[in-house]
């Protein structure tokens, strides 16, 4: 018997999640919760591409809340807006439904988030006999699954950095890149992604939860934010950055252990790849699309860097047709959708990484005639 799957908010990641959901032969999408008046009333399936599948999107939860889903999608978009969005998920765990979500960053390790975030999440979690997980590609899978999978291959470790550095230029969230990351705006005026303590907030949690994987504990953290303005003005393909605005900013936050710096996430943001030239940088081997604007997709990669013995570095990267944007978005929103079986089989409550097994892609194995290996790989350099 199939797994009756709600999806909760198919925006930038939802849309991604909502697709494989359909597609996915061990899932049945039931029901469709939308927060734009314009998606309502469409079908499930053509608002992400598919064929009509007969659940029709709408703006109001109670149908989703009183129906026979067993795991809800949780996608909506939550970084101006987390308790809002801890109430749709209480809402949704106390009506008994498990919950996998990417929309609040810090909670992908409920144990280091604080309780009044997580108090009400767990409660209704366990009064719905439900359980709670939280994933994403940047802080729920690259920055803290890959380096731990990497270190079981350690016999020392003296220290782990976990670079991200991507091109936001095609990242289809304006009020993200622009509101959020303040990428097109003045070096006076400081965003929110900028604020002091706000990355510490977010992905703190995430360090905690590579910490606890390796058996020691976080002293403190030390939070740094630089931005650059660009010398050019240049058009993307969700806005234009005018010359003297800014278009790069690199987040870092680093864990103490007994008072050495022993784990790092260094996020680098661009909105064109020449900019910040001294920042780390990304080796890739697919090319970015050209997108015809006088453009292309833009870079993008995850790099794990493991000082021990052995010395270790791992680059991640994905791209979807040449999109590392699009490759990232739908790593994370796979991973939610694929995490479906093992949350609905665990034990009700909130969990992390940690307390699950080995998320694959049991089931997503094309067995349909089509391009050979070899072929797709094609313009691919090794």
């Amino acid at each position: 018997m199939a797994t009756r799957v709600a999806v909760w908010g198919p925006g930038s990641m939802g849309v991604i999640a909502l697709r494989g959901v359909i597609d996915h032969p061990e899932l049945e999408l039931v029901d469709l919760v939308v927060h734009s008046d314009l998606k309502a009333g469409s079908d499930a399936g053509k608002l992400c591409g598919a064929d009509p599948v007969g659940v029709v999107a709408t703006t109001d939860a109670t149908t989703l809340l009183g129906g026979n889903a067993d795991v809800v999608v949780y996608a909506a978009a939550a970084n101006l807006r987390p308790l809002e969005a801890v109430n749709d998920m209480v809402s949704i765990l106390s009506a008994g439904k498990n919950v996998v979500s990417c929309s609040v960053v810090p909670l992908v390790y409920p144990n280091a988030v604080d309780p009044a975030f997580t108090d009400p999440l767990r409660e209704a979690a366990l009064a719905g006999g439900a359980s709670f997980f939280t994933t994403g590609i940047d802080s729920g899978f690259a920055n803290d699954v890959l380096p731990l999978a990497l270190s079981g291959v350690a016999r020392t470790i003296d220290y782990i950095r976990v670079t991200e550095m991507f091109n936001y230029a095609t990242y289809p969230d304006a009020t993200a890149v622009y509101e959020i990351l303040g990428f097109g705006k003045p070096p006076e005026e400081v965003p929110f992604a900028a604020t002091p303590g706000v990355f510490t907030f977010g992905w703190g949690p995430v360090l905690h939860q590579l910490a606890d994987g390796l058996g020691v504990h976080i002293d403190d953290f030390k939070e740094t934010v630089e931005r650059l303005p660009t010398d050019i003005a240049f058009d993307t393909p969700t806005g234009h950055i005018a010359a003297g605005t800014i278009a790069a900013m690199r987040s870092t936050l680093t864990g103490y252990v007994e008072g050495h710096p022993t784990l790092v996430i260094d996020h680098v943001s661009r909105m064109h790849d020449d900019i910040a030239p001294d920042w780390p940088q990304p080796h890739i081997s697919i090319q970015p699309r050209d997108l015809g604007y006088g453009g292309a997709s833009g870079q993008g990669v995850y790099r794990v860097e493991i000082e021990g013995s052995p010395a270790m570095r791992c680059e991640f990267e994905m791209a979807d047709d040449h999109d590392h944007d699009l490759g990232a978005r739908m790593a994370g929103a796979s991973r939610m959708v694929n995490a479906i079986p093992a949350v609905c089989a665990a034990k009700p409550g909130l969990l992390s990484a940690l307390d699950l097994p080995l998320i694959t892609g049991k089931g997503l194995v094309k067995r349909a005639s089509g391009p050979s290996p070899d072929s797709r790989l094609v313009g691919i350099s090794k």
